[in-house]
C-alpha cells in the first residue's frame, strides 16, 4: 500500500523529498513545476521574503512587490504567460489594476514578451532604459543584440518613460534602485531594494542574466567593446550590496532549493558569486572562439 501510494504520487509530479519541509506555497510549486521549466509553464505563486512573490512561470521569474500604495512588477514572461500570472496576482488576493509600474530587466521575448499584454490588462505605466525602450516601442531587436538573428520579436508596448543608472522609481514605500548592466542584452537593467517582515530587513537585488549568449554566428571576440560592457556589468552586479539574490531564470540562482530550505535564502556572497560564475563562463566562450 504504502509502495503504491510513493510511486501515485511521482506520477504526480509530488515535491521532492528535499522540498517536504518547505512552506506550503513552495511545495505546491514544486509539484506543479516538476520536470518543467518552461517559460510559459504555469506555476502557482510563492513568497519569497516580505511584500515580495515570484508570480512567473515555471522557467521565468516575474517579481510582484506589493504595498498599500500600489504594486510593482518586474518582468512578465511571455504573451502565453501573462493570463497566469494576473491569475497568480489575484490568488495572492491582490488586484491586477492595482499594479501601478511595470519594470523589466531586459527585452528578449522569454522576459518582455508578455509586457504589452500585461500593461493592458493593469494599465500600469511601463518604465525602461532608453535602449529597451526603442526595442519594446518597435518591436525589433537592437542591433548590437548578440541575439538579434535568432531573437522573437517582443509586441510592441509604450513606455511611460526612460529609467537611467542610479535612478530611484517609488510607488508608495516601495523604493527601486535602477543598476544598468547591458551585456546578455545591450539594454540589461537590474534592481535592488529592501524588504522587511517586522524589524527584520534585507537588500534584495534582481539581476539581470550574464551570460554571453548569441547566435551561432556572432563571436564575442570580434566585439571588444561589448565584451567590455558586459564585463563592467559583471563587476557591478558583484559590487552590490545583497542580502537575497534573484534572477530572471530562477535556476541561475538556485531559487528553487533556496526557498525550499535546502540552501539558504540569505546569501550575502550570492552577487559576488553569481558575477564570479558569469566571468568563468565568458572566458571560456573567449576561449572557444579562438581556438
Amino acid at each position: 500500500m504504502i509502495r503504491a501510494l510513493l510511486l501515485a504520487l511521482a506520477l504526480l509530479g509530488a515535491a521532492p523529498a528535499w522540498a517536504q519541509g518547505a512552506p506550503a506555497d513552495v511545495r505546491e510549486r514544486q509539484r506543479v513545476c516538476a520536470g518543467k521549466d518552461g517559460w510559459s509553464d504555469p506555476a502557482p505563486p510563492v513568497r519569497i521574503y516580505g511584500n515580495v512573490y515570484d508570480v512567473g512561470t515555471c522557467g521565468i521569474t516575474v517579481l510582484l512587490l506589493t504595498s498599500t500604495a500600489g504594486h510593482v512588477v518586474i518582468d512578465a514572461a511571455t504573451a502565453q504567460a501573462v493570463p497566469s500570472i494576473l491569475a497568480n496576482i489575484t490568488r495572492l488576493g491582490f488586484r491586477p489594476r492595482d499594479v501601478k509600474l511595470l519594470l523589466m530587466s531586459h527585452s528578449h521575448v522569454d522576459h518582455a514578451g508578455g509586457l504589452a499584454a500585461l500593461q493592458r490588462a493593469t494599465g500600469a505605466r511601463l518604465m525602461a532604459s532608453a535602449a529597451a525602450r526603442a526595442v519594446l516601442t518597435s518591436g525589433k531587436a537592437a542591433a548590437d543584440d548578440p541575439q538579434r538573428t535568432i531573437l522573437t520579436p517582443v509586441a510592441r508596448v509604450p513606455v511611460a518613460g526612460t529609467v537611467d543608472d542610479g535612478q530611484t522609481l517609488s510607488v508608495g514605500p516601495v523604493r527601486m534602485l535602477a543598476h544598468s548592466t547591458p551585456g546578455h542584452a545591450p539594454d540589461g537593467m537590474s534592481w535592488s531594494w529592501t524588504s522587511c517582515e517586522g524589524s527584520k530587513c534585507y537588500r534584495m537585488v534582481f539581476a539581470d542574466s550574464l551570460s554571453a549568449v548569441s547566435a551561432d554566428s556572432y563571436r564575442f571576440t570580434d566585439h571588444p567593446d561589448y565584451i567590455a560592457r558586459l564585463r563592467g556589468s559583471i563587476g557591478r552586479v558583484a559590487a552590490l550590496k545583497c542580502d537575497i539574490l534573484l534572477t530572471p531564470h530562477p535556476g541561475a540562482s538556485d531559487m528553487g532549493e533556496r526557498l525550499a530550505q535546502r540552501k539558504p535564502l540569505v546569501d550575502r556572497h550570492g552577487c559576488v558569486n553569481y558575477a564570479a560564475q558569469a566571468h568563468a563562463r565568458l572566458d571560456t566562450r573567449l576561449r572557444q572562439e579562438v581556438r
